[in-house]
């Protein structure tokens, strides 16, 4: 019997609990494996469980109730039989230690929190039937566009019109600020932005707000400055940095060391004779 007759046989029941754990909504951490060369999604034992025992399972309707950590082991192991998720013990990684690992299908089926099972249902499918559909609409749409009716393509062409509109009316206050910058650079520094966010990452109308300002440097965070506060303090009174004790001893290594040693040195002095 195929897998794809295996989960047609199940109940409606089981379908939307693996249904839930196949979605985003049940935060379950799938990660990639390769089984038989081919890649394959699989999910550890004790997340599943974590998954039903989630406020998010028990709002979802037409599914058997969780209230415990045995009872989750026990609806997930009822649950293999129909082969939406099987059993695997994971291998070594097929490249790099970063590649997928290989998983292989235990022939023991049961569910344990620290084992390894890998998918064999994609889950459901609507969404992507629906994307297909509306990407084939959209592609038939634009090739028949001269068979449109001619309301429509006055309709499209006022539609591109305004686009464009918009588009060439963002370059051209670019270009105007621009310039009114460099003016007030000139004349009156330190120049003024005209839309000073109209770049930034806000929103439409935050865009536009404030009207112009003017374009004073950004302030230095607090604690540079205090670095460069207490490197002054210590520059004035004497007490050398320990960046510029380190560059003192390299520079001043060698003579230092010759000083000591011509003290360290004995001499030898002429004492006059008292008698003569």
């Amino acid at each position: 019997m195929s897998t794809a007759e295996q989960q047609q046989m199940a109940s409606q029941d089981v379908r939307n609990v693996v249904n839930f754990l196949r979605s985003g909504k049940a935060g379950l951490k799938n990660r990639v494996g390769v089984l038989n060369g081919k890649r394959v999604d699989y999910f550890k034992g004790k997340s599943a469980v974590k998954a039903l025992l989630s406020p998010a399972y028990a709002k979802i309707k037409n599914t058997p109730k969780i209230t415990s950590e045995t009872e989750a082991l026990t609806l997930l192991h009822k649950i293999i039989p129909f082969a939406f998720f099987l059993r695997v013990d994971r291998g070594q990684p097929v490249g790099s230690a970063s590649s997928p690992k290989t998983v292989q299908v235990n022939p023991v089926q049961i569910f344990q929190p620290e084992d390894y099972y890998a998918w064999f249902y994609e889950g459901s499918q609507w969404t992507n039937y629906v994307g297909g559909v509306a990407m084939v609409a959209i592609i038939l749409a634009g090739v028949m566009f001269p068979l449109w009716p001619p309301i429509l393509r006055l309709g499209v062409w006022y539609l591109s019109m305004i686009l464009l509109g918009l588009v060439g009316l963002l370059l051209v206050i670019a270009v105007i600020r621009l310039i009114f910058y460099i003016i007030t650079v000139l004349v009156a520094s330190p120049g003024i932005w005209i839309f000073p966010r109209l770049f930034a990452d806000v929103g439409f109308v935050d865009s536009f707000i404030p009207l112009w300002e003017w374009d004073y440097p950004k302030k230095k965070s607090k604690k540079k400055s205090a670095e460069k506060l207490d490197k002054v303090k210590n520059a004035s009174s004497g007490v050398a940095t320990p960046d510029v004790a380190a560059g003192e001893v390299d520079d001043s290594g060698t003579s230092a060391g010759n000083s000591r040693s011509a003290s360290r040195a004995a001499t030898v002095e002429e004492v006059p004779d008292e008698n003569s």
